[in-house]
């Protein structure tokens, strides 16, 4: 018999989550970021879902590829753009569109004699210094594009603050984009998740949701549910073992957390092996048969630990959440020192994908 960790996805909140980032950006088109595998949830069970995109977002080539392979016909869009100038011809016969950052990308194109069929996005860093070219540098970059015949049919950027609705830093990037922007008539992209719930003014012609399609929370000190969000992501398990234990035994690997009393501790089908985090600290909660039960001692790779005091009966085979909708990632990031994207991206492949509510 199969181990019983699962993660459980649905369908449903993924198409509700999309409608809620087009209610808050009605004029705008939307790119939805499907990266890192749909964030853990499954690039094609994703892209099957949120048919209503105007197009998809990935990361690579790799997964642009993936998507025109199995019949999706939207634009796509790698966000990284193309490492390989060998790539090019891929990118074409699939019609995918290219972000194009650094200068070494426009000499690749202009050593290929690019077609000028390509689409490309250019990427402009108006803050967040990680790729994009130099405001100084867009002027350049469009009369080499020019030269090759290409047309861009987006400039972007990517707002590195926007979580922080209190960061003035936002509307520095936002000035800086609008005048870099200014004297091209090209259609514009600015706004993350982030954007899009809490800075109406980076709208423009394409946002680009991402966590917010999978239900947490891009704005920090603030609930998803409180945003009209819903977790579409559970993850699950079961009781393997329910031990009752004495005053002063230690549980699991280095004795790190010792029983202060006569106590039962649930063993859970699911480690890191599985991507729960390894750094979880005790007392990071899960629920048992939707009794609190939080964790204590170290994640192994197959199996956790946790405090069974209240639970009136537990017994193998009691259903543990590990996050739900009950009990929000966020919350168990957060515990955890991290973000909810490093939970659901972190999901093994060994774990299967369940999908529910699909009608």
């Amino acid at each position: 018999m199969s181990r019983p960790v699962r993660a459980i996805i649905d369908i449903a909140t993924l198409r509700q989550n999309l409608r809620l980032a087009k209610h808050h950006a009605p004029k705008s088109r939307v790119m939805a970021v499907i990266k890192a595998n749909g964030y853990g949830h499954g690039l094609l069970r994703v892209a099957n879902a949120l048919g209503d995109a105007d197009g998809f977002a990935v990361a690579d080539i790799d997964e642009g590829l993936a998507l025109r392979q199995a019949g999706h016909r939207k634009p796509i869009c790698l966000l990284t753009g193309f490492h390989d100038p060998a790539d090019l011809n891929e990118v074409l016969h699939h019609d995918l569109t290219v972000v194009l950052h650094s200068m070494h990308q426009i000499d690749a194109l202009e050593s290929a004699g690019a077609n000028q069929s390509l689409r490309v996005w250019v990427k402009i860093d108006t803050g967040m210094h990680r790729v994009g070219f130099a405001l100084e540098e867009l002027d350049e970059v469009l009369r080499r594009l020019s030269q090759l015949s290409l047309v861009p049919t987006c400039l972007m950027s990517h707002l590195a603050n926007a979580d922080d609705r209190d960061d003035p830093y936002t509307c520095d990037q936002l000035e800086k984009f609008q005048a870099c922007c200014q004297s091209h008539p090209y259609p514009r992209s600015l706004a993350n998740s982030a954007g899009i719930m809490a800075w109406k003014e980076t709208h423009f012609d394409w946002v680009r949701p991402g966590i917010m399609l999978y239900g947490l929370t891009p704005l920090l000190g603030c609930d998803a549910r409180e945003l009209g969000l819903r977790q579409a992501m559970s993850f699950e398990s079961r009781l393997i073992a329910v031990k009752p234990l004495q005053a002063g035994d230690p549980v699991g690997y280095g004795g790190d957390w010792v029983c202060p009393e006569s106590m039962v501790v649930g063993v859970v089908a699911c480690g890191y092996g599985d991507g729960y985090l390894r750094h979880a600290p005790s007392g990071t909660p899960l629920l048992v048969d939707q009794h609190p039960a939080p964790l204590v001692g170290r994640v192994s790779m197959d199996m956790l630990t946790v405090d069974l005091r209240n639970h009136p009966r537990p017994r193998v085979g009691d259903r543990v959440t590990l996050w739900g909708m009950s009990l929000p990632a966020d919350e168990i990031a957060q515990r955890a020192g991290t973000i909810a994207y490093e939970l659901v991206c972190g999901i093994t492949p060994r774990v299967p994908r369940l999908e529910v509510n699909q009608s």
